[in-house]
């Protein structure tokens, strides 16, 4: 029994010393893992930020080119016949849209889709100025029709993709 008392007494506080041992390393351990991710967040927000900015930027840049009084104007209607001029215009923004398709990678799956909201009203809208138009009809009467238009539906798609953006990256500053 002497022998048993004294066993105890030697392993029960060798016990309590590898216990508190251990509850020592999984702590360092736990707030080494804590820092390395607080470090690894730190160097990612620090890369991705920037192109998350510039992605933004790229987008607002895309919704204003697009805004059908930029586009016409860039255009120069006088020089061309609603026929030829209309085909420009779709493929304009067209391009726009495929020059900037990449940056849904950087946006939220609402915020890219008013984006494309945005430019398929777009596209309505060019469309519908046209068929209202006669088959001889000027750039410029072209032009007019897109711009009464615009003034009716107010480009509504486009301001509010243009503030989804906004928002999203003011999320995070």
């Amino acid at each position: 029994m002497d022998y048993l008392l004294d066993l105890l007494k030697i392993i029960l506080p060798a016990g309590i010393v590898l216990y508190g041992m251990y509850l020592v390393v999984v702590s360092f351990l736990s707030k080494e893992r804590e820092k390395l991710l607080i470090d690894l967040k730190t160097q990612n927000t620090q890369v991705v930020l920037p192109i998350r900015l510039q992605a933004a930027e790229r987008l607002c840049l895309l919704l204003e080119r697009i805004t059908p009084n930029n586009l016409v104007r860039r255009s120069n209607p006088n020089q061309f016949s609603a026929a030829e001029l209309h085909p420009q215009l779709l493929a304009d923004v067209r391009e726009e849209f495929n020059h900037n398709l990449s940056q849904q990678v950087y946006f939220s799956e609402e915020t890219w889709e008013a984006v494309r909201r945005a430019v398929e009203d777009v596209v309505t809208l060019l469309n519908l100025s046209r068929q209202s138009l006669h088959a001889d009809a000027s750039g410029m009467d072209l032009a007019k029709s897109i711009f009464a238009n615009s003034l009716e539906q107010k480009n509504d798609a486009i301001t509010y993709a243009l503030r989804q953006v906004k928002s999203e990256i003011q999320l995070h500053f």
